[in-house]
């Protein structure tokens, strides 16, 4: 199924392309064997995982809770192979990471992935370290959008990146031709969180970044999220965005109160480790190993979050047993 349709935009009529850019998506990570190697079958089984039972809209490859930095170029092709096979099974989006300061190679990378013709989206950090200034931010874009081939998603984080953006100039970038949404994850909703919710620009979606911000983000209007801790509990995730979705707000608060809980231990050391650490406890992935610099999250962080983890039937079971 082809998620690329065609909207119009700007005064001078100019057709966008949208990636039908509303829901959970799951920004994988890659499992890895106890010696560091890649584990397919395993990434396989995820990605198949979150789309036929967890309910997600689509998935994320080659995000940082995938350890992209730490990838070879051949392990980066297979992770977008397997992924690419279950999106295609199950008629979802894929959204590839593509993370670099070079705006010549971000092109060429680009290019070779519109070239699949399996990829819905690209998402994009403002380029990181360089800290080109907006001016400079609004360049790098334009030349993606103009030669890159594929739709992008603007990925604001500027605690990562260092490189904060205005409201104004998102709004900006959202009015490019290829760019179809951003991921909005800057750490804190503001007066500039709500200007760029309030606001109405066809064809541009804003997507929650910030897992443990996610419900407030979705009461103000994001049309949905990309969410590392989604990785586990992807229904309950996939729940919060569709009754946030149907103004179900009592419902809505609570769950999103409590996956907030969920994704502060999961976040407790740097990602992907602790969550890592649960998908092993919970038999999901062969190892928890995460390369360098990144370390194995401890056993304390690693119980705390698998606590929480645990699917709410699964915890009131587990409660109804206590109490009888």
């Amino acid at each position: 199924m082809n998620w690329i349709y065609w909207v119009c935009v700007g005064q001078a009529g100019r057709m966008k392309p949208e990636a039908n850019l509303t829901g959970l998506f799951v920004p994988l990570v890659t499992p890895f064997t106890d010696d560091l190697r890649l584990a397919p079958d395993a990434l396989a089984l995820l990605a198949d995982e979150a789309l036929s039972v967890g309910g997600a809209r689509g998935l994320v490859a080659l995000g940082t809770t995938a350890e992209a930095a730490t990838l070879t170029p051949g392990e980066k092709r297979a992770v977008v192979r397997i992924c690419s096979a279950a999106c295609r099974a199950h008629g979802a989006p894929l959204i590839v990471g593509v993370g670099t300061n070079d705006t010549a190679a971000a092109i060429t990378t680009l290019q070779e992935l519109a070239q699949s013709g399996d990829v819905a989206a690209a998402l994009v950090p403002t380029p990181p370290y360089t800290r080109p200034g907006e001016a400079g931010t609004l360049a790098h874009f334009t030349a993606l959008a103009e030669h890159g081939g594929l739709p992008l998603v603007v990925y604001d984080i500027p605690y990562r990146t260092g490189q904060p953006l205005s409201t104004s100039t998102l709004k900006v970038l959202g009015n490019l031709p290829q760019v179809v949404g951003v991921k909005y994850a800057t750490g804190v909703i503001d007066a500039a969180a709500m200007e760029l919710l309030g606001s109405s620009t066809p064809g541009f979606a804003v997507l929650g970044g910030d897992d443990a911000v996610i419900s407030p983000l979705l009461a103000a209007g994001a049309r949905g999220g990309i969410l590392a801790s989604a990785n586990v509990r992807t229904a309950d995730y996939a729940e919060l965005i569709s009754l946030w979705q149907r103004d179900a707000a009592g419902p809505a608060r609570r769950l999103g109160a409590e996956l907030a809980r969920l994704s502060a231990a999961l976040f407790a050391e740097p990602n992907p480790a602790v969550t890592k650490g649960v998908l092993h406890a919970q038999g999901r992935i062969p190892s928890p190993a995460v390369r360098l610099p990144l370390l194995a999250a401890s056993a304390d962080s690693v119980r705390r979050a698998a606590e929480l983890a645990a699917s709410r039937a699964h915890q009131e079971a587990a409660h109804q047993e206590t109490a009888a």
